[in-house]
């Protein structure tokens, strides 16, 4: 008997800092406070146009467009603000285009990852 009560105290500690642990108030569920507030997609689920972008972009190319990792101006204000030359852009490309198409990559410095797929109308950030 003396046991059970000793025990008890114990037991309703750790259910309560299990329980703390779990809970979801205040969790953000992963999201960078770089993509706060925008919509979110995971790399995997990219077109793969999109996730080959990414890919030549972390190896540093070579980059089938002139204007691939130009600066992005982020005139449009989508983006979090930060000072020019920030951003740069690189083209994903669009099967059966004849031209750079729409779609894009843009990236921070500081490893931010976005994409549009309406040059510029809406940006999506990119979860990796």
């Amino acid at each position: 008997m003396v046991l059970r009560r000793a025990l008890l105290p114990r037991l309703l500690a750790c259910l309560l800092v299990l329980l703390a642990g779990c809970s979801s108030a205040g969790d953000d569920g992963g999201v960078p406070a770089w993509a706060d507030g925008m919509a979110t997609v995971q790399e995997a689920d990219l077109p793969a146009e999109a996730q080959r972008t990414v890919d030549l972009v972390d190896e540093g190319g070579p980059f089938p467009y002139a204007q691939d990792g130009a600066v992005f101006g982020n005139f449009e204000g989508l983006l979090p603000q930060q000072k020019r030359g920030y951003y740069r852009e690189y083209t994903v490309r669009t099967p059966g285009s004849d031209d750079r198409g729409a779609r894009r990559i843009v990236t921070g410095r500081d490893g931010e990852t976005f994409y549009t797929d309406d040059h510029y109308a809406s940006f999506t950030a990119v979860l990796r």
